[in-house]
């Protein structure tokens, strides 16, 4: 069974910055594409950020230029950089990945970190 446990979620002022993080832990094999998703209350959940297993990112343009994602492949690890952040980034922030493991592929998901951009 795969896990992935995100943290690095916090209080933040307008303009500040925040590293989350997200480990997977489990009989993983191979992990590729990873990203990051974000649902504020009463809104859908949205795409904040993927990276290929190769590197490869792709972002919307509501955080293009303010927020990187990268991972470390051998650490099973993807990192979400936010900075310059807005109050419209507050929301729970949970981790994806489409892994293989020995039980077979899977795409995994982690409970959230929360963000709160406030003054």
């Amino acid at each position: 069974q795969v896990q992935l446990v995100e943290s690095g979620g916090d209080l933040v002022q307008p303009g500040g910055s925040l590293r989350l993080s997200c480990a997977a832990s489990g009989s993983i094999y191979r992990i590729y594409t990873m990203g990051w998703y974000r649902q504020a209350p009463g809104k859908q959940r949205e795409l904040v950020a993927t990276i290929t297993r190769d590197g490869n990112t792709d972002y919307p343009d509501s955080v293009k230029g303010r927020f990187t994602i990268s991972r470390d492949n051998a650490k099973n690890t993807v990192y979400l950089q936010m900075n310059s952040v807005k109050p419209d980034d507050t929301a729970v922030y949970r981790c994806n990945a489409d892994v293989v493991s020995f039980g077979g592929r899977t795409n995994a998901w982690g409970q959230g970190t929360q963000v709160t951009v406030s003054s």
